[in-house]
Parts: C-alpha cells; structure tokens; sequence
C-alpha cells in the first residue's frame, strides 16, 4: 500500500469545512496546524501595520488513491483555483512508521467498496 500526504491550507473560518470534506471522502485523521499568509499584495492597514490572514494547516496521511479523492473534493468544494481561499497539494510519503493497523484496515475497507482493489 502506497500513502501520500494531503496538505490544505485554508483559512480559519473554513477549518471545520474543510475537515468535514475530507472525512466524507475517505479521510480518517487529520493533524492541524495554525499558520499566518501574507498575499502576494501586502495590504497595509492602520499605522502601517501589515494584514496577515489567519490561516489552518491540514495534514492528512491517506493512501494514495484516497489521497486523490479527498484533494479533488477539497479543490472543488472551495474553487481553490478561482478563489483564493487557499491551497492544496499531495506529496508522497516514500517510508512510514507509527501508522495505526486499524487504519491501514479502514483505507483497505475503502478501496475495496470503491472497486480499486
């Protein structure tokens, strides 16, 4: 079994969203990290200090193929190609260790009802 990592970055007040999207679409866990963006275009605001957009990091370790699921619903879902309102990409993962079998077992569970193996 192949995994890869979904990483999302979106903004805060899509968090909740945007966990909901991937869990619906095979993803079991999801590590969150809290980050600040700062855009292409610096917005300046009072006292010449800089706007920095609140963001959420997730990171989700899914097989490969449910990987890709979960991205294109993510991508989807939130017209990140059109909108601005964040990011997601894959990367893979070449070695692994500590990953629960009861969720190796889910992932297998899932692709087996999805037809992919």
């Amino acid at each position: 079994m192949k995994f890869s990592l979904v990483l999302a970055i979106v903004d805060n007040t899509l968090e909740d969203e945007a966990v909901d999207v991937a869990k619906a679409h095979g993803a079991g866990g999801v590590t969150l990290l809290k980050g600040v963006g700062i855009g292409l275009n610096e917005k300046k605001t009072f006292f010449g200090l800089t706007y920095e957009r609140q963001e959420s990091i997730l990171l989700f370790l899914l097989e490969k193929k449910i990987s890709l699921k979960v991205m294109k619903a993510l991508k989807n879902r939130f017209d990140f190609d059109n909108t601005g309102k964040g990011i997601v990409m894959t990367l893979p993962v070449e070695h692994l260790a500590g990953i629960a079998m009861k969720q190796v077992e889910l992932f297998e569970k899932e692709l087996k009802e999805g037809g992919e193996i």
